[in-house]
Formats: C-alpha cells, sequence, structure tokens
C-alpha cells in the first residue's frame, strides 16, 4: 500500500495531537509533517529558510485560525503558485461560519470540514480523510 505524505498546519496542541493518534490508529503508512502557524506552512510548501528539505505532501489539512498569516490567506498563497496549486487542500476547521466556508472554496479548497467537538468523532474524520485521500483518490504525479 502507498505511503500518504501529509501537512497538518494547525497551531492548536490538542488538536495536533488528536490528528497524529487518529493517523496512528489507522495503522496506514503516512509521513506526517506538523507546522503551527501560516508562514511556516508557506515556508514548507515552497521549500524556504530551514524547509529548504520538505517533502512535497500529497494533501494539506488546514486550520483557518492560524497565527502570523491566516488560513484563508495560505489557501490563497497555496493555489496561486503554480508549483504547488495541484496539492488538495482540506480546510479542517473550527469554525462554521458561512464567510469561511465560502472563501474556502472561492479560494479553490478541496473539502471544507467542521472540526467536530467530540474527540473520538475528530479521530474519526481524520481517519476517513486519511482512506478517502489514499483509497479512492487519484492523486497528481509529484
Amino acid at each position: 500500500m502507498a505511503k500518504l505524505s501529509v501537512l497538518v498546519v494547525e497551531d492548536k496542541p490538542s488538536d495536533v495531537r488528536l490528528v497524529v493518534e487518529a493517523f496512528r490508529e489507522s495503522k496506514v503508512q503516512n509521513n506526517l509533517s506538523i507546522v503551527g502557524d501560516g508562514e511556516e506552512a508557506v515556508n514548507f510548501l515552497k521549500q524556504k529558510g530551514k524547509y529548504k528539505d520538505a517533502p512535497r505532501p500529497d494533501i494539506i489539512l488546514l486550520d483557518l485560525r492560524l497565527p502570523k498569516m491566516g488560513g484563508l490567506e495560505v489557501l490563497k498563497e497555496i493555489k496561486e503558485d503554480k508549483n504547488i496549486s495541484s496539492i488538495p487542500v482540506v480546510v479542517l476547521s473550527n469554525s462554521d461560519a458561512e464567510n469561511d466556508i465560502n472563501k474556502s472554496y472561492e479560494y479553490k479548497a478541496n473539502c471544507y470540514i467542521t472540526k467536530p467537538f467530540a474527540i473520538t468523532e475528530f479521530i474519526e474524520i481524520v481517519k476517513y480523510i486519511e482512506k478517502f485521500w489514499l483509497n479512492y483518490v487519484k492523486l497528481p504525479v509529484k
């Protein structure tokens, strides 16, 4: 089975732990990279500074509420750069605000998921994301 390379852009340590735990529980081989703010995400994806050897992710899990550069700005930056625009972006946010959802799709998010409050549901959603993107979706060739 293929290995899924995932960039998690999340500033809340508790949510990072849940994502890591969900991927661990799924028992599917994966390579998780985690950054804690929007600027780091862009630098990682554009392989700048300390991220010059960063792997190109197969998929990005992006929170919207981030320090330094918000998730919508990060999404827009990704989708406007022809070198990284084909990487699927799953917005995984606490917000269920209509404006956030609409803007995410306007900026070409591949899907928008509101984080559930229950830990078990959060873990299940992450497992579904992994299963869907690894088993069913044909990802672009790197």
